[in-house]
């Protein structure tokens, strides 16, 4: 699945998913929602980014862990 709201460019970020054209990473945005911060709250403290960002970077990470092999022991 293409993430066209993703960039993953070495010279951004040492590499790390980001959203394309700001130097957010991904994972940021995700740890914000995993700490229970509300979207619109995420918007303020980043001002270039919006809802559908946001949206892109849980469905990016959504489908990484699909393709991921998981082993539980």
């Amino acid at each position: 699945m293409g993430h066209e709201r993703i960039e993953i460019n070495p010279e951004v970020m040492g590499g790390k998913p980001v959203i394309r054209g700001t130097r957010v990473p991904v994972e940021l945005v995700l740890r914000k929602l995993g700490a229970g911060m509300a979207t619109d709250a995420i918007l303020a403290d980043h001002p270039k980014l919006t809802a559908d960002d946001i949206r892109a970077a849980q469905a990016f990470a959504a489908d990484y862990l699909a393709d991921e092999e998981l082993v539980y022991r």
